[in-house]
């Protein structure tokens, strides 16, 4: 049976809420510890549905995993397949960095295309091109990206777009590879520096992480290791504009890395929100005044990031003056206006670009969740809406927030999960 969150909205907020470890830094991390057989320790990992799904799959592939305390213990000692299922693969996109572990580990590889949220097209065409550069044979095969090769060698590889899930999944390859591999373009996100540091600490030879190009000197065996998740920019990002919603300014947000979100923090101070260090990694929302409008354009790191837009337009929406924000990422990214345009936010969406008139009074209102981010965007609106709002699809939010409905209790927000009996 499907369930849905029942929030009522216009209650004040006050107390302290902890950002998790980041989805997207754990999730390359599991598939990471096919590279080199044994027990590690990953401390942080959300106890989300997107770490759940991965981990089926490493369960399918031979690996056994607990939760222990405040640390993930996986062992793969016994993994012998290089396989993976689509019913399992098709509930992410994350599925794909399979496509690199599997490779590096096995020479070969067999991965579904990837599902996950419908924000737009994200093609696998930089992964295959990548791997092919390894001098791998690639194919397609009743929706498999199939990979075979005898040996892996490195090259230099330029990305037609500094891709996430591709530089990870090639940085892992990478790391097995005789010679020295060079990725050019890369992605310089926080995630994929913690996953080249996670290789850097089992024995690979990486420079470069966090700039344009990536160096790579491939090692015939790596070990296992211990090793704790950073936290996740964007859950944070969303707890930064939960607090900046709430006008009492009685909000504390703990294990927050201010250097992973320059960008989205600078749009915050030009909207009029500002950010008091309590101590390290703890911050204060304090919010003076009127609300500005500002102009949002989506970018690859460290530009603004996609998945904070949704979060910000709500944000946006108790603004004094017309905002706009611009996505250049993801096609479908704006399905989520539809939903907040019931609640009355009358946002206008032209070609790649939302316009936001504000300050709008929200009203509480039936919503569906169209993707991860936007479902979270939904329930902070709900939560400064008028009466009752009720979210749907929440599988979705489910997929990258950890214990939310608990978090926003323990602040005195009224939201409950409740069966859909429809």
């Amino acid at each position: 049976m499907e369930k849905k969150y029942v929030i009522r909205g216009k209650i004040p907020l006050k107390g302290k809420i902890e950002v998790s470890g980041a989805k997207n830094a754990a999730l390359p991390a599991i598939c990471a510890t096919l590279l080199a057989p044994g027990t590690y320790k990953l401390k942080k990992v959300p106890k989300v549905r997107d770490v759940f799904n991965i981990l089926k799959i490493m369960e399918h592939l031979g690996a056994k995993y607990k939760f222990k305390n405040d640390y993930l213990e996986i062992n793969t000692s016994n993994v012998n397949l290089n396989s993976v299922p689509y019913e399992l693969a098709s509930q992410m996109r994350a599925s794909i960095l399979f496509l690199g572990a599997l490779t590096g580990i096995f020479k070969e590889a067999q991965v579904p295309l990837p599902g996950g949220c419908a924000i737009g097209k994200r093609p696998v065409d930089f992964h295959i091109k990548g791997l092919s550069q390894f001098g791998a044979e690639i194919s397609l095969e009743k929706g498999n990206i199939v990979v075979k090769t005898k040996a892996l060698k490195g090259d230099i590889i330029v990305l037609d777009f500094p891709s996430v899930t591709a530089t990870e999944n090639l940085m892992m390859v990478g790391s097995l590879a005789e010679g020295e591999t060079i990725i050019k373009n890369a992605a310089k996100e926080p995630e994929v520096v913690f996953l080249g540091e996670m290789l850097k600490k089992m024995g690979a030879d990486i420079k470069g992480l966090g700039e344009d190009t990536i160096y790579i000197k491939g090692k015939k065996k790596l070990e296992p290791i211990e090793i704790e998740v950073i936290p996740d920019r964007i859950e944070a990002g969303t707890f930064l504009i939960l607090a900046a919603l709430n006008e009492e300014n009685e909000i504390i947000i703990k294990n927050i890395k201010k250097s992973h979100l320059e960008t989205p923090i600078l749009k915050l101070q030009e909207i009029g929100i500002i950010l008091e260090e309590l101590d390290k990694d703890v911050v204060k929302v304090k919010r003076e005044g009127e609300l500005k409008p500002t102009k949002i354009v989506t970018a690859p790191y460290p530009g603004f990031p996609t998945d904070l837009q949704p979060i910000f337009a709500v944000l946006l929406t108790q603004a004094n003056g017309i905002s706009f924000i611009t996505e250049n990422l993801f096609e479908n990214r704006f399905l989520y206006i539809f939903e907040l345009n019931r609640m009355g936010a009358g946002i206008k969406v032209e070609d790649k670009t939302a316009i936001i008139n504000g300050p709008i009074f929200l009203s509480g209102s039936p919503v569906k969740a169209t993707d991860l981010r936007a479902g979270a965007a939904l329930v902070l609106a709900g939560l400064i809406a008028e009466n009752t709002t009720t979210v749907y699809n929440i599988k979705l939010i489910e997929r990258g927030y950890e214990n939310l409905v608990e978090k926003l209790s323990a602040l005195g927000a009224d939201i409950k999960v409740v069966e859909d009996e429809s």
